[in-house]
């Protein structure tokens, strides 16, 4: 009787603690060389590829001047404080003698304005198409106005949006950017085309080729890609002290994902300011369209999890197939593990863990045992029987 007790607490006594350790590396790199773009050779510029992560830059990152593009944080503000949904066409103002005047002013000071008449009402979407499309210096500062109840207050508010995005090296002086007191970075303004794309009002209107307006009639956006190349906005700006400058968003195709490159150049001044920026803005857009496809950056077979226990057992978990995902040479792509819950001794061929590459796919596969973790020993039963 007392052997039977014996042998029956040698079978029944508990197998020793699973311990499980990640082998898989965090991140995993794209395979192949990093790309060589097209960025400018002079002023800056800065890039980033949406779902991919980071930015590119290059040119250094000394606040410059930065002309109208101010004015995307403009309409940012305008959009933020009141959203256009669909087609409404929101807020309506009134043009004043006082505003008639200022226009002329702005002409006589060659500013680029647009045409208003005393009793002219404008809605709020004609308005940020005159902000954006031809760049109305007037129509920025009715807006500003209209907005926040003064100039200087609107201001205070774009400087404030700024550090709320982390544009640490932005300030603001006016909000059409007529002022070389205006200055920010290609990285900067790259933070804040991010957030503003993400306006479905805004990205509507920066790619609209022409828009009519009351007064003024017709009148054409000043980016000259719109409708070529998968470009489908953001905005131009030129001054003597900035040079051209260029703010744009590129769409295309990879491996059946539609991707969108943002990107911004500053200080571009070979030639026509505005074209310099253009062309400048199209090489490194189109280079970085070009340097993007489709490979595997984890294969099948990759070891994901060590499973062991105190009896000298020992077993693994390997990715059950191979990854893909789009990207360029020496990406890093970060890669999550989650095990499943309430693993203890898994048979061969059992599911441990989801692996999930995060990028532009957020492609995922599972871990899977690559044979049994055997059961404790007769020896490790007899030590542990007590």
């Amino acid at each position: 009787m007392l052997l039977v007790a014996l042998i029956w607490r040698i079978a029944t006594v508990g197998a020793p603690a699973v311990s499980i350790r990640r082998t898989l590396a965090a991140n995993v790199r794209f395979p192949g060389s990093a790309p060589v773009l097209a960025w400018p050779r002079a002023g800056q510029a800065a890039v980033e590829v949406q779902g991919l992560g980071g930015i590119l830059s290059a040119g250094g990152l000394a606040p410059v001047p930065i002309a109208s593009v101010a004015k995307v944080m403009t309409a940012y503000l305008v959009l933020r404080e009141h959203p256009l949904y669909g087609d409404e066409e929101g807020f309506t103002i009134a043009i004043t003698p006082a505003e008639v005047a200022e226009e002329e002013l702005r002409v006589g000071l060659l500013q680029s304005v647009v045409p208003v008449r005393a009793g002219e009402r404008i809605s709020e979407r004609q308005a940020l198409q005159a902000l954006l499309l031809p760049s109305a210096n007037n129509i920025a500062a009715l807006l500003a106005a209209h907005d926040a109840g003064t100039l200087a207050a609107f201001v205070a508010r774009m400087n404030a949006t700024a550090r709320a995005l982390g544009m640490l090296s932005s300030t603001y002086t006016d909000p059409s950017g007529f002022g070389d007191g205006t200055v920010s970075t290609a990285v900067d303004q790259l933070k804040l085309a991010r957030v503003a794309m993400h306006e479905p009002a805004f990205a509507a209107i920066v790619a609209e080729p022409v828009a009519e307006l009351p007064v003024a009639g017709a009148v054409a956006n000043l980016d000259s890609l719109l409708g070529s190349g998968g470009y489908v906005g953001v905005k131009t700006g030129s001054d003597r002290a900035a040079g051209g400058c260029f703010v744009f968003a590129k769409q295309f195709g990879v491996g059946g994902r539609r991707l969108t490159v943002l990107g911004v150049v500053l200080g571009q001044r070979e030639g026509s300011l505005v074209e310099a920026a253009l062309l400048s803005a199209r090489r490194l857009g189109d280079s970085v369209a070009a340097a993007l496809h489709v490979a595997t950056v984890l294969p099948a077979g990759t070891s994901v999890l060590s499973i062991s226990d105190s009896d000298g057992h020992h077993t693994t978990a390997t990715t059950a197939a191979a990854v893909q995902e789009i990207g360029w040479g020496g990406l890093a792509l970060r890669v999550d593990v989650t095990n499943r819950a309430g693993l203890t001794r898994p048979r061969a061929g059992a599911q441990l863990a989801t692996v999930t590459v995060q990028g532009v796919n957020d492609v995922s596969t599972t871990a899977v045992a690559v044979r049994p973790l055997e059961g404790p020993s007769l020896g490790w039963r007899l030590l542990h029987v007590l």
